[in-house]
């Protein structure tokens, strides 16, 4: 069958590993589902892996992708959920210590079919399309996750959100306006302040800026560069959701003071379960909120989009299709 897979890895030149060709078509194990990809779509996880970073050389050839939307064996629409985790744990699969992502253990989903576990599909409604569904299961679903889960947002309050630009904080400022949430957002381009407003955020500010308000919650995805702001800029009582580090883990100054006098709540956040994958397409499905795209390409052109994601020429979500 026809797949996007890394043969080798590369730290300097990640595309040099990546081969658009043929791979045998996989075999569903008992209890395992196998999904006609319609359309997947790219993660900065992709371009890791073809760096080594998350995947072994053992596993290699390994299919890329986690996110993708299909059919499945008996023509249902279904959307994937990229969590494989163990299924006699039970509850929150992302708290799995031995959990891993598709295109890590198992084959992914750039490819004219993958299999996964039965109950990792989520049906899909017909009022979103196939490019659009396979936008949700990495960073939308960690965006949900981040807002209403960690977060506990609730409508009328007031969300920074660090970094505009990148695919998680484009979905938090997406998510968040349609919850009836105050958006703020920052980001160091002029440009992607006005596209962050353009999405749904309320006010764009310069990094780093001082704001006119304190906020209730603050999505962090940058780390080091916004840490200090992120802490500074919340009320008494606040919290932070951390999901990234893009900016690097290493903090200057992690102020601890702050954090300890206003009573502030530091939390962690990964992915997200196949039950709030499931709250996110009803979610957009009942609101007609729509994930942003930044170009689809059919997946013969894989090459040219993970160019695009290396290059940072990117303002929303890279789509194949089959």
């Amino acid at each position: 069958m026809f797949a996007v897979y890394a043969e080798s890895f590369s730290s300097d030149d990640p595309l040099a590993g990546l081969v658009v060709g043929e791979r045998p078509a996989p075999e569903a194990p008992e209890g395992w589902a196998t999904v006609t990809v319609k359309a997947a779509s790219l993660n900065h996880h992709d371009l890791w892996s073809l760096r080594g970073v998350g995947l072994r050389e053992e596993s290699l050839p390994m299919i890329l992708g986690c996110d993708a939307a299909g059919l499945d064996e008996d023509g249902n629409e279904v959307v994937v959920h990229a969590v494989i985790g163990d299924p006699g744990r039970g509850g929150d699969e992302t708290l799995d210590p031995g959990r891993s992502l598709l295109s890590e253990k198992h084959q992914g989903t750039l490819a004219d079919q993958v299999v996964v576990p039965r109950r990792n599909l989520v049906p899909k409604p017909a009022s979103l399309s196939f490019e659009e569904a396979a936008c949700l299961p990495t960073a939308y679903l960690t965006a949900y996750r981040m807002l209403f889960t960690q977060g506990r947002l609730t409508p009328g309050e007031t969300v920074l959100v660090q970094g505009a630009g990148g695919g998680v904080a484009t979905a938090l400022i997406i998510l968040g306006r349609a919850a009836g949430l105050r958006v703020l957002a920052t980001s160091r381009d002029e440009a992607k302040r006005s596209r962050a407003v353009e999405l749904g955020a309320h006010e764009a500010y310069e990094s780093g800026a001082r704001l006119p308000v304190k906020v209730d919650a603050v999505m962090e995805t940058v780390g080091r560069a916004t840490w200090s702001h992120s802490v500074r800029s919340l009320r008494p009582g606040g919290r932070i959701v951390i999901s990234g580090t893009t900016s690097g883990p290493r903090l200057d100054d992690a102020e601890l003071t702050r954090i300890f006098f206003l009573q502030l709540a530091v939390i962690g956040s990964t992915m997200g379960t196949r039950h709030e994958l499931d709250a996110l397409v009803k979610f957009l499905d009942a609101t007609g909120t729509r994930p942003l795209l930044d170009r689809t390409l059919p997946m013969e052109q894989a090459r040219e989009g993970f160019a695009a994601m290396a290059g940072g020429d990117v303002f929303g979500k890279i789509v194949f299709t089959r």
